[in-house]
């Protein structure tokens, strides 16, 4: 089966992604920080970041494509009315696509947001 992440369910402007951020409780493992903001609406978005601290552009781009990639193959596993931030952590820059999506779930068993 086929999961694609919707465009209106991307967290874009920087004002969301520091809502998030300020008001938002943090949950953190090894590969991933998670802040989860609850919110009055029906959709559920998300926003993916990588600091400079991650090393260069390619690197920064390929742990967000890890981050993607792990919130969209178990985004139906989600309740809805939240806002994510997913921000990869050092460890996630030599690891595979498989590690990161068990440390996705794992900080979402965490925050208590898998559907039931």
């Amino acid at each position: 089966m086929i999961y694609k992440l919707s465009k209106q369910g991307i967290l874009h402007k920087n004002k969301n992604f520091q809502t998030v951020y300020k008001a938002g409780k943090s949950y953190a493992n090894r590969m991933i920080v998670l802040y989860v903001l609850s919110t009055n609406s029906v959709v559920r978005r998300v926003g993916f970041a990588a600091g400079k601290r991650l090393g260069g552009a390619v690197v920064r781009n390929r742990v967000k494509r890890l981050l993607r990639d792990s919130y969209r193959l178990n985004q139906h596993k989600l309740i809805n009315g939240i806002d994510l931030l997913l921000v990869g952590r050092q460890a996630a820059v030599s690891s595979n696509s498989i590690a990161v999506g068990k440390a996705f779930i794992h900080l979402c068993e965490k925050a208590k947001i898998l559907a039931k």
